[in-house]
């Protein structure tokens, strides 16, 4: 590392001296929101349409819930898998877990009976925590053949008395029988957390799953100290003002969410703002309602926001920052929102495996776009981080080329849980290889390419998906895109395109990829473009393409 020219962190002097001073994270994320207790008692730590949370009523809610779980036998270690939305509910375990010495394993509410299985074995989940109708409708059955034996419901239509039907649109369902615990019940019986179970920097706060887009998911192990450095590096990043209000547009079960959403907010001693999920009227309407300083969403969360007709500038207007995570925000997007709504959307740039952020746009600056790509640039690391450029040897690779971005800092995990043989592939000497393709300018700002895995390879012509999107992205008519390379039999592949159009917009196949070949080189325009009314999309926002390659995709 001595003769890396990316030692140097040319990326400095694109920083404040405020992002680069030095901070002190507290020890965990159990400290952390202590640390706001003591400060803030009778601040509002979190918000669900109509209902309030203060920091010491949510200090003695999770107390409690850590006092059942210690009672019903969960050891320090063990792992507790939560399986919610965004909702007070979802704090209220992951604290009372942390308080309890547990580790926490946080679990996409939209997985299905075998994808939630393979969590709860690989992991030896111990307790769960869902909602009462999952627990009803699938999860009793895939959890009893499975290590768990603490079980904890929950019905999010508690702890607020007006929720919006666009997004509680359920009932309560009583459970059948005796072997789940209600999450709120529990909560407010006044039990008291175990004594001595407060996790250290060095115990692992989370199991991450990664998406799986290749193989098996495997659980990253997010230790406390790099949840709580992130956080810490957020909110002096931000430089907000304590007890803001933050509004979580993104899951808390996704790492951007928890560590850039919940923990940035605890660090802040700030208000948390809860909607259930993302629906774009709702969001609109949370944003009136709670005016919050701060977001991070994808950028697919932004175009849905940006297409709803009732929105405006007035939604926006107490913004002091908005940032995008989760996949790259096309340039086109970033100056439509900022004509249409006023804020500059803050580019972002992170994976599970180094708890969100790694790269970002500072507040204050604007990201450059590449003059010969035409890529937005994703941000500059922190001061604390070294990010890499590397060839498919390892070797470091000069400013301007394209690579593998490799990252080394506090935020990245030391491994997968329990999988030796990846951690040794994934990190080799604790560098992170994130198996994105990007390059580095001289001044240190870092653009994403692509993934390795996306490169289309079109008559021995490499074709990243992202400089066609990008493309698409500035067409007025296109909401959303995706590139994917599917078989042809010339070729071997071929460029193909999916959209969805902006509401009222109007646009054929053939006007869009007429409208791609007078931008880009003959091997790179879409030979197919197929119109669809939604991408899929995971969780958090980011397009799949993995599904628009599938052979049930194109035929």
């Amino acid at each position: 590392m001595s003769t890396s020219i990316y030692a140097a962190q040319p990326w400095l002097g694109v920083l404040s001296d405020a992002q680069k001073a030095p901070v002190t994270p507290a020890a965990s994320v159990a400290h952390t929101f202590a640390d706001a207790v003591r400060r803030a008692p009778d601040t509002v730590a979190l918000a669900y349409f109509d209902g309030r949370l203060t920091y010491a009523e949510v200090d003695a809610l999770s107390d409690s819930v850590a006092g059942h779980l210690a009672e019903r036998g969960l050891n320090r270690g063990d792992r507790v898998a939560i399986m919610l939305q965004n909702s007070p509910h979802f704090v209220l375990a992951l604290l009372g877990a942390f308080k309890a010495g547990a580790v926490v394993v946080p679990v996409n509410p939209m997985y299905k009976s075998g994808e939630v299985g393979h969590v709860l074995h690989d992991a030896e989940v111990t307790g769960l925590v869902c909602t009462d109708r999952a627990w009803e409708a699938y999860l009793r059955e895939t959890a009893a053949d499975s290590p768990v034996r603490i079980v904890l419901t929950a019905c999010e239509l508690d702890l607020q008395t007006r929720g919006d039907q666009r997004v509680l649109n359920f009932e309560r369902v009583a459970p059948a029988a005796t072997d789940a615990d209600d999450l709120v019940t529990v909560a407010r019986a006044g039990h008291q957390a175990p004594a001595d179970r407060e996790p250290s920097g060095d115990d692992i706060a989370l199991i991450s799953y990664t998406s799986g887009t290749s193989g098996t998911p495997k659980g990253a192990t997010n230790l406390h100290r790099n949840i709580t450095y992130n956080a810490e590096r957020q909110r002096t990043g931000l430089g907000l003002p304590e007890g803001a209000a933050y509004f979580a547009l993104a899951p808390l079960f996704h790492i951007t969410g928890m560590v850039c959403e919940l923990v940035a907010s605890f660090a802040n001693a700030g208000t948390l703002a809860l909607a259930y999920r993302f629906e774009p009227g709702v969001v609109l309407d949370a944003f009136a309602e709670h005016e919050p300083a701060y977001t991070v969403g994808p950028s697919t969360a932004f175009m849905a926001l940006a297409a709803q007709p009732q929105a405006t500038r007035e939604h926006f207007a107490s913004f002091s920052s908005i940032s995008s995570g989760g996949a790259p925000v096309p340039p086109a997007l970033v100056e439509k929102f900022r004509a249409a709504f006023g804020p500059y959307i803050h580019n972002g740039y992170g994976l599970t495996e180094c708890t969100a952020p790694c790269a970002s746009v500072p507040p204050g600056t604007e990201a450059p776009v590449d003059p010969v790509s035409g890529t937005l640039a994703v941000g500059v690391p922190g001061p604390d981080s070294v990010v890499r450029i590397l060839d498919d040897l390892g070797n470091e690779l000069p400013f301007g080329e394209q690579g593998e971005i490799a990252v080394r800092g506090p935020q990245v995990v030391p491994g997968y849980w329990r999988r030796p043989e990846a951690t040794a592939e994934g990190f080799p000497d604790g560098e992170l290889r994130t198996g994105d393709i990007g390059f580095m300018d001289a001044n240190g700002w870092l653009y994403v390419v692509d993934r390795k895995k996306d490169m289309i390879n079109a008559s021995g012509f490499k074709v990243w998906p992202r400089e066609v999107e990008d493309v698409l992205y500035t067409h007025p008519g296109v909401r959303e895109a995706a590139v994917v390379g599917i078989p042809d039999a010339y070729r071997g592949e071929t460029v193909k395109a999916y959209v969805s159009l902006r509401p009222g917009a109007e646009a054929t196949p053939d006007e869009l990829a007429a409208y791609c070949k007078d931008r880009l080189a003959a091997y790179k325009y879409p030979r197919e473009v197929e119109v669809l009314r939604e991408l899929p999309k995971t969780a958090s926002g980011k397009i799949l393409r993995r599904e628009l390659r599938s052979p049930s995709a194109h035929g």
